[in-house]
């Protein structure tokens, strides 16, 4: 049964723009994914893009607005199957060594935790994938302990390295490129979030679910060069 009433509005000449209550919520992105994958079976859809409360979707050719609203909101009111669905677990590594980990130390002053209990809040959930965005291949992921809630940077990096992983205010996340940045970095992951040479290029999407896994800097250099050898297979597991 739904619970939401989406709205809505037509975005530029070939595409809808479907939202859902204006809120970060566990129970409304499962339910974007969800009629998402009804609307990925129309062949006149070109792509869908997720984001935290909204569905857009880009239509090869929409010739009514009015007539598409209509047949969505038929599709959206449609009966679910009562099964459970599978997520994916995505076993991400992560070295937390100081030597990447540099706003560590000034999180565990300001919290007044220890550095390892700073990891270990940080590597207990298995956060929820809200949609990809930012960077191409950039998780935006929902979950983190509100103990470790750390307010960005008051001034942003210019260079973030590729891998980094950092906290936002009260969310997660890792750089997938270099880029300047604002979030706080506890960490670097090895692997690669975004690969153009691969038919899919983010291994993960929105409804997927992330475990980070603590790596020392050992591992961390040989899963590296793995990674750049091609020979790297990212670990997952079914829930």
């Amino acid at each position: 049964m739904n619970i939401y009433k989406p709205t809505y509005k037509p975005f530029g000449e070939s595409a809808i723009l479907i939202e859902w209550p204006s809120r970060i919520d566990e129970e409304i992105i499962q339910d974007i994914v969800a009629f998402e994958k009804k609307i990925e079976k129309d062949e006149n859809v070109l792509d869908t893009i997720i984001a935290y409360n909204s569905l857009t979707i880009r239509y090869r050719i929409l010739k009514n607005f009015n007539r598409a609203v209509v047949k969505l909101n038929e599709l959206y009111a449609m009966e679910r199957k009562q099964e459970v669905r599978k997520q994916k677990v995505w076993q991400i590594p992560v070295c937390y060594n100081l030597k990447f980990g540099l706003d560590l130390e000034e999180i565990s002053s300001k919290k007044s935790i220890a550095v390892d209990e700073v990891i270990r809040l940080h590597t207990a959930p298995e956060y929820l994938i809200y949609f990809l965005g930012f960077q191409p291949g950039f998780l935006y992921l929902g979950g983190l302990n509100s103990q470790i809630h750390m307010p960005r940077r008051s001034n942003p990096r210019l260079r973030v390295e590729k891998g980094a992983v950092g906290i936002g205010g009260v969310q997660t996340g890792v750089y997938p490129q270099d880029s300047a940045g604002g979030w706080n970095i506890i960490g670097k992951s090895p692997i690669d979030f975004f690969d153009v040479t691969k038919t899919q290029p983010s291994f993960a999407k929105a409804g997927d679910r992330v475990k980070f896994q603590s790596i020392d800097l050992a591992v961390f250099k040989k899963i590296q060069e793995e990674v750049s050898e091609g020979i790297y297979k990212l670990k997952f597991q079914w829930i």
